[in-house]
């Protein structure tokens, strides 16, 4: 299998520059990685969409740090030529900066990662500025921000509002001037995603913020047809959902029929068609017991 040539951020940022879109997707294991790195895909988010579609709580909250770890290290051992983006997880950079920092480096070292994704607004940028200073990159998730859940009540989308719009513009914005080396922006319309292109220079990732970024994110079982629901702004490319349940459903008809496939080992040392059975050992009387 040929390698291809590593892909850096300056690799995406000379895409970006040149108008060369590059794609992005959650990962959460080494195998997949594998395969993904095999597909060209340039970045792969070991996103705290783990805690949902990995480890079956119902937000992203809910995503422990030292898995979070484990499993980016994991994907950046299968895709050791992609872009791995660390997702750092609920309160694990909120607390104070001594403790996100050491946790952000945390994910270059135990975790293996390229750069961290941080859900931010402007008032963060001292954060950044600091992360950048202790040499670890940042990208700067703007717009509709998961972990927030709580405050809105439930998912929903951003900038929908010119008042809106201009907040998350201006979050972008401060997030680059403190030193972000990416930014992604999520479920916003189309003018906002323009608008935080025109105001800024780095890289743009997109999810739901229309086809104008530098680069396009998905959930990755949102892709592929494996999500129950699946978000307004992914469209699903297979469905092996579907050929997961059909594959073990085969599989429950060929154990029934004694019929499971594949080649048995035989004995090495024997030609006979069975072992004899062995001789019953003899039994010893309980204590206390006559002979």
């Amino acid at each position: 299998m040929t390698t291809r040539e590593p892909v850096t951020i300056r690799t995406l940022r000379r895409m970006a520059a040149s108008g060369e879109p590059f794609a992005c997707l959650t990962c959460y294991d080494a195998t997949t990685a594998r395969w993904l790195e095999r597909a060209g895909v340039h970045v792969l988010l070991v996103g705290d969409t783990a805690a949902e579609m990995t480890l079956g709580f119902s937000r992203t909250i809910d995503m422990p740090l030292e898995v979070s770890l484990a499993l980016t290290a994991g994907v950046k051992r299968g895709a050791p030529n992609t872009v791995i983006m660390g997702d750092m997880p609920f309160m694990s950079y909120q607390v104070n900066e001594a403790e996100a920092i050491r946790n952000a480096g945390r994910y270059l070292t135990e975790g293996l990662a390229d750069i961290v994704k941080l859900e931010l607004d402007a008032s963060f940028a001292p954060l950044v500025r600091q992360l950048a200073r202790a040499g670890i990159p940042v990208c700067g998730h703007v717009g509709s921000k998961p972990q927030s859940v709580a405050m809105t009540g439930g998912y929903s989308s951003a900038g929908r509002t010119r008042a809106q719009a201009k907040r998350v513009v201006d979050d972008a914005v401060a997030l680059e001037a403190a030193g972000a080396v990416m930014l992604l922006v999520e479920a916003v319309p189309d003018e906002v995603t323009r608008d935080i292109m025109a105001a800024t220079t780095v890289p743009l990732i997109g999810i739901g913020a229309g086809t104008d970024c530098h680069g396009q994110v998905l959930v990755l079982q949102d892709l592929v047809g494996m999500s129950d629901v699946a978000p307004r702004f992914a469209e699903p490319v297979a469905k092996l959902g579907e050929a997961i349940r059909q594959a073990g459903a085969e599989w429950v008809k060929r154990v029934a029929e004694r019929r499971i496939g594949g080649q048995r080992y035989k004995m090495l040392d024997a030609a006979t068609e069975s072992l004899s059975p062995p001789e019953p050992k003899p039994s010893h009387p309980r204590i206390g017991e006559s002979r």
